[in-house]
């Protein structure tokens, strides 16, 4: 199935929800800092992840925004200032 990548970003007001979310997006992506990630996904894993995190975050408080990059996996699409993280270079990445 094909791929595309997504930057997945959150702010989550309550710790134990905080947790949640961010053990949903490790599963998923590559932390590009705390609170952002980059994912790439096929249509079937975009669909369970949007499932999980509305199953745990609270849509009256918190915030999940994901962006879609496009298709494929150019690392110039990034641009980095200080220290830049590791991008998956592609594939599955979901555990």
């Amino acid at each position: 199935m094909k791929r595309s990548r997504y930057l997945l970003a959150y702010d989550i007001r309550d710790p134990r929800r905080l947790r949640q979310v961010h053990t949903t997006a490790t599963a998923y992506g590559s932390a590009l800092q705390y609170s952002v990630f980059v994912c790439d996904l096929n249509p079937g894993e975009l669909v369970k992840l949007r499932m999980a995190l509305r199953e745990t975050m609270n849509a009256g408080e918190d915030s999940v925004m994901l962006l879609h990059l496009g298709d494929g996996y150019d690392r110039r699409s990034f641009e980095f200032m200080g220290v830049a993280p590791n991008l998956p270079s592609g594939g599955a990445v979901v555990i």
